[in-house]
């Protein structure tokens, strides 16, 4: 008997984990091109593309969640 396995079609989580992957995969590539040794948050907003964006869209500074 030959069991056939159906796939269902990507749900909401699904397109927010692809979407994660995708940044984080943007990230890593761009950070192996750089000489420091960290991205800086400028750096960062520009891979991710959130110039522009709403405040509470951008990437955390770590100034601030030390400071907090």
């Amino acid at each position: 008997m030959t069991h056939v396995v159906t796939l269902s079609a990507p749900n909401a989580q699904d397109c927010v984990a692809l979407a994660e992957i995708e940044l984080c995969g943007e990230l890593m590539i761009a950070a192996s091109a750089v000489d420091e040794e960290r991205l800086s948050p400028d750096r960062i907003d520009e891979v991710l593309d959130v110039r522009g964006a709403e405040p509470w869209a951008t990437v955390p500074r770590q100034a601030a969640r030390r400071r907090g």
